[in-house]
């Protein structure tokens, strides 16, 4: 490959490097907001030890395995009930991929898919953050300390276009100079209906970088779509809320405190089963589809193949066939669920949408409500059955 990245600076995107790691630490440790999380990953007597030990890592290896690994080991002991990884006869050892997943929360996706590489022995991804979600300069330092890079979020036209050019040129150099696999959610921001879509415009950012033909330059960081499954989503009410509140004023916008708030929930409560799949890298479809003269159809085409791959490895749960047959008023998948497990499921929609905090909620919002978070269940199996029956959607 040209190396096409020397125009570009990285610094203000990419992960820290070992040189700085010590410098950054010391300043990060300093952090009271910091400080105050590090009480939630140990008991507070135990902080000031815990800070020695920071202090004392120099590299983010060593961060990610002595710190990182052992604090998500206990986040998924005590808030899911299993983490799994299927799908490892797609991975070679001596390649580095793009893994684009479906967006389920906004900081456990890649890092429960880095536990599970963790677990075996593989290496880490970088990580790809939303800048929006920074809204701290300690929380930008921490996650540069492990291994994630800057998604310049919020910008003018011309602003973005250039930090999308940066971002895709960030992602080809980490992929084919440093050798480093990546992690990129397949759109900015989680499907709040749980039915998972890519966007195009990521697709083409991800082939701005690069050299050739928009499918090689595609081909040239390694799609290897990952279906995550969660068996409970604990920001399931946060977004019924959200929608509620749109529905009441359609310019009702999220504050940082929500979005601060939706990341603590989905850190702390309690998700059941976790499950990543990998699915086989689509390079040798785009060889099939050929290249088109408008990149809007190679967009299309490309979409289709990563939301498939995606649909067809969800995990599905019975809280997902319950939810089917509930919105449906169906027993289609009767046979799928116990009595017991219908009954355990109807119990937890009531109790989640019971945390909805909204006033002078009417019955037809209550209804309105109890269909979304049905529908949010339902949908992975909606689109797993249509991904199974109809090949590319």
């Amino acid at each position: 490959m040209t190396d096409n990245t020397q125009e570009f600076d990285f610094s203000d995107i990419a992960p820290y490097s070992d040189d700085v790691f010590r410098e950054k630490m010391k300043n990060l440790v300093k952090e009271p907001g910091f400080l105050h999380v590090l009480g939630y990953a140990v008991p507070k007597e135990m902080v000031p030890t815990m800070v020695d030990e920071l202090l004392s890592i120099d590299n983010k290896y060593d961060f990610q395995h002595q710190v990182m690994f052992p604090f998500l080991e206990m986040l998924a002991k005590t808030t899911t009930a299993g983490i799994t990884l299927g799908g490892i006869k797609y991975y070679n050892p001596g390649a580095s991929y793009t893994f684009i997943t479906n967006h389920r929360d906004i900081v456990l996706d890649a890092s429960f898919l880095n536990l599970a590489f963790l677990r075996r022995g593989m290496p880490t991804t970088e990580v790809a953050i939303g800048n929006n979600l920074l809204v701290y300069d300690w929380i930008s330092d921490l996650v540069r300390l492990n291994k994630s890079f800057i998604v310049k979020r919020n910008t003018g036209l011309r602003e973005g276009l250039a930090a999308a050019r940066k971002l895709s040129a960030y992602i080809h150099h980490t992929i084919v100079e440093k050798h480093e696999s990546v992690w990129i959610a397949q759109r900015e921001g989680r499907a709040k209906d749980s039915s998972d879509r890519t966007q195009e415009s990521l697709i083409k950012m991800l082939a701005y970088g690069g050299e050739g033909t928009f499918n090689e330059k595609l081909k040239e960081i390694n799609l290897m779509p990952v279906s995550i499954s969660y068996e409970f989503d604990p920001n399931d009410y946060l977004k019924v809320r959200e929608f509620v509140l749109k529905r009441r004023d359609p310019d009702f916008r999220k504050s940082q405190h929500d979005d601060l708030f939706s990341m603590e929930t989905g850190l702390l409560q309690f998700k059941g089963r976790v499950h990543f799949q990998l699915t086989p890298l689509i390079n040798s479809r785009i060889d099939q589809i050929g290249e088109f003269r408008d990149t809007n159809t190679s967009a299309k085409y490309i979409v289709a193949m990563i939301d498939q791959a995606i649909h067809r490895s969800y995990e599905i749960f019975s809280i997902n066939y319950v939810a089917f047959d509930l919105l449906h008023d169906s027993v289609r998948f009767a046979g799928k669920y116990t009595t017991e497990e219908k009954q355990s499921a109807e119990e937890y929609f009531a109790a989640q949408l019971a945390k909805v905090d909204l006033p002078d909620i009417t019955q037809e919002e209550r209804d309105y409500m109890r269909h979304l978070i049905l529908t949010m269940y339902a949908n992975p199996l909606k689109n797993k059955l249509r991904a199974m029956l109809g090949g590319m959607e």
